[in-house]
Formats: structure tokens, sequence, C-alpha cells
């Protein structure tokens, strides 16, 4: 693997054990913007740019998302520098009431961060029709 950044992120205990039952072992977790701006997104609009955020989870690393979220939960967490523009030091994924939180040191970024599974699959016209938007 060459040489990727890596940044921290605390994982709080109640986001981690809602984030483990979505993980089998080998898997990796991203960290990716959910506002259409990329193959994960499953919404997209004007309003959701850098607002929504989502964990994907996948069966390998993504050479788009290079950069390491290093964490105290144990997972393989990985962004990329799309997300990192919305994002600043002191990252935190928390959990209260079964909603996983994302936020910084400016505060809260994400109150209701999804955790998937990615499941790739070609659109269909009408999918694509259809798209949401806001």
């Amino acid at each position: 693997m060459t040489d990727l950044k890596t940044i921290s992120i605390n994982v709080k205990d109640e986001a981690k054990a809602i984030i483990a039952k979505h993980v089998k072992p080998g898997q990796v977790v991203l960290l990716t913007l959910d506002d259409g701006s990329n193959k994960y997104s499953t919404q997209g609009g004007t309003c959701t740019i850098g607002a929504d955020f989502q964990l994907v989870v996948v069966d390998k690393q993504d050479p788009a998302y290079d950069i390491v979220l290093e964490n105290n939960a144990g997972f393989e967490m990985y962004t990329s520098s799309d997300e990192m523009a919305f994002l600043t030091d002191g990252l935190v994924l928390n959990a209260r009431n079964a909603l996983i939180s994302l936020s910084d040191n400016s505060g809260i970024i994400d109150g209701a961060v999804s955790v998937n599974e990615y499941h790739p699959h070609a659109l269909t016209a009408e999918e694509m029709k259809a798209g949401k938007t806001c």
C-alpha cells in the first residue's frame, strides 16, 4: 500500500455497538458523503451537500478513499479528501437513541449518520429518472 494520510476519529462505545452489527470480519468501513457526489450516495441535491454523511460497509478498500481513519474501535476505516473538505479536527462518532452522530471540533456535522452495506448494481432507467433530490 502507498503512503496513506491518517487522521483520528473517536468512536464512542454506543456508536461502535451499532456499527459492529453491520460489519463482518475483513470488511472495511467508509465515511462518505451522502449527497449524490459519489457512487455510495443514496440521495442527493444541493440541500445535502456537505451535510449528510453515511458509513458504508464494503468488502475491500476503495482506492478513492485513501485517508485512514485511525480509530479506537478496531474498525478498518477510510474516507476521502472530498469528505475532508467538510470536516475539521476532533472527529467523533457517537450514538444516542440508536442514532449515530458525526461531530468535530466545530460541533455536530450530521445527527443521523446511517450505516449501509454496499451492494453494487447498475441503475435502471426508472431509478435514474426517479433520482432523489430535495
